[in-house]
């Protein structure tokens, strides 16, 4: 039997400090997935369930969105994706009585690691107005309730819909579905907050907004570089294709302010070399500033284009548009401003130059570091300019690969979860169930949270997800929800959204990725989408954590049916019954998933068309990839202030805090730590160990502030600083977006650092 939950809330601030890890994975990660999964699961059900992790006939793990090889291995997954698995099939069950003994006054106060650590969800749950407890109710009266409070809207506009990246496509494209037959598109989603930037900048450049690399790319490329990641953690089986391309001759770049161990060497357990001493995966390592990756692409641009040889003509000349205004801003990129831009040395500059010079095909990596900015999509832009330059888009082993995170972010924007959807889509939906959809544009999660802060709107519904704990300005966004009427959340495990509510809120539990899902025409499989356009089944193995559960698809089924009643011509019911049925209806939808369901079915599933990368066709304005100019921009620091970047810990996955270590970083046992290269420190009077006040500064006059971090001399950029989310999301303003895409800029927030007393 796994052990039971924390009974108390385990102190986070006072943390142990040791040196930084060199390398990652290995017997240590071997080790603690297996203790972890033995906590949560015992020892019969761990063996159970992990051999059907990513597997052909088993489930999508529900953590990160990578890949898997046609050709698997029989232990398909990673340290961090066991703790997804561990915490989802977890025997430890939060009850009625649970919630009787907890009032929300209590659970308000505990950290979000205890609330996860408590265990799955098994009953509907009600908050009423002006009451302290959730108390169980019937299906029927949380889809009556819900029915009747979307009703009662003066306008759909104020309902906001909101979708985690767990939901699975065919859950997706009900949702979107409902909303739409309802009226609106407000449709956010976490994309909003991550890859956003990414999406823009890529739809402008490229015509399609996702990257256009497979493994096999990966694979055969001469050069990689990753910029603004750390596969070591977030994407942990990334590092084993790596492993591979640098076998087969691969140099690897890694750009970023903070060394990360995954990147310096990995200790593949999966294999004799692995476990003993690993491969160095970076030949070159740029330690640059937060917010400078644009100006670094600018000056490799402005280089490569005064090598003679070195732009690939032909490509340029026929299969893009824009390149004189281009080269003309990049050959005025100015070295002195790059270096100061991105802290790095000239001489590091120039040898990376020298190795793109040197490979043909190259691969460009990036995630939220790159994406998180006020100029994220120009810098992503920049990156694009760099690839095209030398013809690495269309090409084997080159292209651009923008590392999504929570495993079906990108089937939720594929199956039409988007608040700015294509005329093309909605024509297509409207054709096939009779509809009107909604033109306007909706709320992305940065208006939603503005939009329940000045009361327009008044409904909140989220798909999974943890939406308190992962938007920007704390404060803000938890005084916007408590403005609500009714906020639902749908869910798997607890987490803080559920104790900041509206005037009325219900929690909605729902079968997991591991549980197996048996409707009315049988047993069900879902589907997801990959970071590199893979579909592929789902199909969990575990009896379901509760007779009660509901499915994502049933819920919405049933949710449209009480919301829309007789007046709906759409055939919910069958949907409900049989996910084949909204498969044939999702291949006359969305193009790429004709004969969706026999494609499904194969093992290993399908890849979805991509014109770039699969014949060089561009489905741009022009016909053609564009290249864009635009002014370099990087943030600029006043006086004895220091730039905060957001980040995860090694024991946790977005909002969902698995422990209280970090691993790879030296940190054990504490969450509120701030990371500070020792000259800053130094400079600014903070010795190691010494805590203090991080108090953002932005534009708007307001103070925002986080008390009581420890510290930490670490190897960071000069000038920059990073601590982890969501402690530090009440110093991000909610207004600080990036241009174009409005994702919140978490990766350049100006700190100062005011000293605390000890806690």
């Amino acid at each position: 039997m796994a052990a039971k939950p924390p009974a108390g809330d385990p102190v986070q601030d006072a943390p142990q400090v040791a040196s930084p890890q060199h390398a990652a994975a290995g017997l240590a990660a071997v080790a603690h997935s297996l203790r972890f999964a033995q906590q949560q699961m015992g020892t019969v059900r761990t063996a159970r369930t992990l051999r059907k992790v990513n597997q052909k006939d088993g489930f999508d793990c529900p953590g990160c969105a990578w890949p898997e090889e046609d050709r698997r291995h029989t232990a398909e997954f990673c340290e961090n994706g066991v703790k997804a698995v561990a915490e989802e099939a977890t025997v430890r069950r939060v009850t009625p009585a649970f919630f009787a003994a907890h009032p929300v006054s209590d659970l308000a106060g505990r950290s979000g690691y205890w609330l996860g650590q408590q265990g799955r969800l098994t009953e509907p749950m009600h908050l009423a107005e002006g009451s302290d407890t959730y108390e169980p109710v019937s299906w029927e009266y949380a889809f009556d309730l819900v029915g009747r409070k979307l009703a009662a809207l003066d306008s759909p506009d104020e309902a906001v819909f909101y979708t985690s990246g767990r939901t699975s496509n065919e859950a997706a494209f009900l949702l979107q579905l409902f909303a739409r037959e309802f009226g609106t598109n407000n449709l956010p989603d976490c994309s909003n907050m991550c890859h956003e930037s990414s999406g823009s900048a890529l739809t402008e450049t490229l015509g399609i907004g996702k990257g256009s690399v497979s493994l096999e790319d990966l694979h055969q490329a001469d050069l990689i570089i990753v910029a603004g990641q750390n596969p070591g953690t977030n994407h942990p089986r990334m590092l084993t294709a790596l492993e591979k391309a640098k076998h087969a001759g691969a140099k690897i770049i890694s750009v970023n302010p903070l060394p990360e161990a995954g990147l310096e060497r990995f200790k593949n357990p999966q294999t004799p070399q692995g476990m003993l001493g690993g491969t160095a995966l970076t030949d070159l390592f740029l330690q640059i500033r937060l917010g400078g990756d644009q100006a670094l692409f600018r000056l490799l641009n402005k280089l490569l284009l005064e090598t003679e040889g070195a732009v690939d003509e032909p490509f340029v000349r026929e299969h893009t548009h824009g390149y004189e205004e281009f080269a003309t801003a990049a050959k005025a990129a100015d070295w002195d401003e790059t270096l100061t831009a991105t802290g790095l040395e000239r001489a590091d500059i120039e040898r990376a130059l020298r190795m793109v010079l040197a490979a043909e095909r190259i691969v460009v990596c990036w995630a939220m570091g790159l994406t998180q900015h006020k100029h994220s999509v120009p810098t992503i832009r920049e990156v694009v300019n760099f690839l095209l330059l030398r013809g690495n888009i269309g090409r084997a082993g080159a292209g651009v690969c923008p590392v999504r995170g929570h495993s079906n972010v990108q089937g939720d924007r594929t199956m039409g979860i988007f608040e700015r959807p294509a005329p093309a889509f909605l024509d297509a939906l409207d054709k096939e169930f009779g509809i009107t959809s909604p033109r306007h544009h909706g709320y992305d999660v940065v208006r939603a949270i503005q939009a329940l802060r000045d009361g327009d709107a008044k409904v909140f519904f989220a798909m999974g997800g943890n939406f308190v704990a992962a938007t920007p300005d704390t404060h803000v966004t938890e005084a916007a929800m408590r403005k609500a009427r009714l906020t639902v959340h749908v869910s798997t495990k607890l987490n803080r959204s559920h104790v900041v509510t509206g005037t009325r809120a219900l929690i909605l539990p729902t079968l997991g990725r591991t549980d197996k899902d048996v409707q009315q025409s049988g047993k069900q499989f879902v589907t997801v989408e990959d970071s590199m356009s893979m579909v592929h089944a789902s199909r969990g193995n575990l009896p379901p954590a509760s007779k009660h559960l509901l499915s994502e698809p049933a819920i919405v089924a049933r949710m449209a049916r009480a919301t829309l009643g007789a007046a709906s011509r759409t055939p919910w019911e069958d949907f409900e019954r049989d996910y084949a049925a909204i498969r044939d209806r999702i291949s006359r939808v969305v193009p790429g998933f004709e004969d969706f369901n026999a494609r499904a079915a194969r093992p290993g599933g399908f890849t979805l068309p991509h014109g770039p990368r699969d014949e060089r066709r561009f489905p741009t304005a022009t016909g053609k990839a564009h290249f864009t100019a635009a002014p370099v921009e990087y943030p600029r620091l006043p006086a004895g202030r220091l730039l905060l970047q957001t980040l995860r810990s090694h024991d946790q996955y977005n909002t969902t805090i698995y422990g209280l270590d970090d691993r790879y970083r030296g940190i054990k046992d504490g969450r509120r730590v701030v990371l500070v290269n020792p000259q800053d420190a130094a400079e600014l009077g903070l010795p190691d160990g010494s805590y203090t006040d991080l108090v953002s500064e932005w534009k708007d006059g307001v103070e925002r502030r986080a008390p009581g971090f420890r510290v930490v001399h670490y190897p960071t950029a000069r000038g920059c600083a990073a601590a982890y989310y969501p402690e530090t999301n009440v110093l991000v303003p909610l207004d600080a977006t990036a241009d174009t895409s409005n994702t919140p800029a978490s990766k350049s927030v100006v700190v100062r650092l005011e000293q605390s007393p000890t806690v």
